[in-house]
């Protein structure tokens, strides 16, 4: 199923990373994962606008909703009935601010496919011989764990922890939605962490770089949606 956007993946990092080497040497390769993901997040700066419009259409129904869920607090049918109706009639959905997170999955995989697979469309995967600093771009934080907690390539992937925290940390203060989805929204970003110590540096790398893109794009499309309101 990915065979075909790996290998074009594999040709576009790849190419990057040899028009970088010049200039960025041994961080040519983590510095193209890094312009790939940005590539990527701006393809889905549409859906990112949408995304922002629905969730300030969200908070101006938020009123009618808690209204909603109080009158018919012993009717869940009827409470689901009547705010799907309220949303299709102003022309919003619940779930319009994740479609940025679930468009950028099948990229996520095609990164992570990339820096796991020994071979590429019949050939040898010469990526996974590229390192950031002392780390392989295709290891996780816990293959390297054998040669201790505080050595080069695991101190790598403890830098990589802390700005992913980081961005977490800033993400989560900025929700502003209330109930189980807000307590949800401010935990979901510390997860990438989680994630991060699973899988390959480089999917770290792109976790990191769109997790940064999305609290910026985020604070600057609710700036503007706002003055424009």
């Amino acid at each position: 199923m990915f065979d075909i956007p790996v290998s074009i993946a594999a040709a576009l990092v790849g190419g990057l990373a040899d028009v970088l080497d010049p200039v960025a040497g041994g961080l040519a390769t983590a510095l193209a994962i890094v312009l790939f993901t940005a590539a990527v997040r701006l393809l889905l700066v549409p859906l990112a606008i949408s995304a922002a419009k629905g969730e300030r259409t969200r908070a101006r129904l938020l009123p009618k909703v808690q209204a909603l869920q109080k009158r018919h607090a012993k009717n869940p049918q009827r409470l689901q009935r009547e705010m799907a109706a309220l949303y299709e009639k102003e022309g919003a959905t619940p779930l319009s601010g994740c479609l940025p997170m679930f468009a950028q999955v099948p990229f996520f995989m095609v990164m992570y496919r990339l820096f796991v697979s020994a071979t590429i469309a019949g050939h040898q995967n010469l990526l996974l011989t590229h390192t950031l600093l002392a780390a392989p771009l295709g290891q996780n934080w816990i293959g390297v764990l054998g040669g201790g907690l505080l050595s080069p390539p695991s101190l790598v992937f403890l830098g990589l922890f802390a700005l992913l925290a980081c961005v977490a940390v800033w993400t989560s203060r900025r929700v502003t939605a209330g109930g189980p989805m807000g307590a949800a929204a401010r935990v979901m970003p510390f997860g990438t962490i989680a994630v991060a110590a699973f899988v390959p540096l480089a999917a770290g790398l792109y976790l990191l770089t769109s997790g940064a893109w999305t609290a910026v794009e985020r604070a600057v499309l609710h700036r503007r949606i706002v003055a424009a309101a």
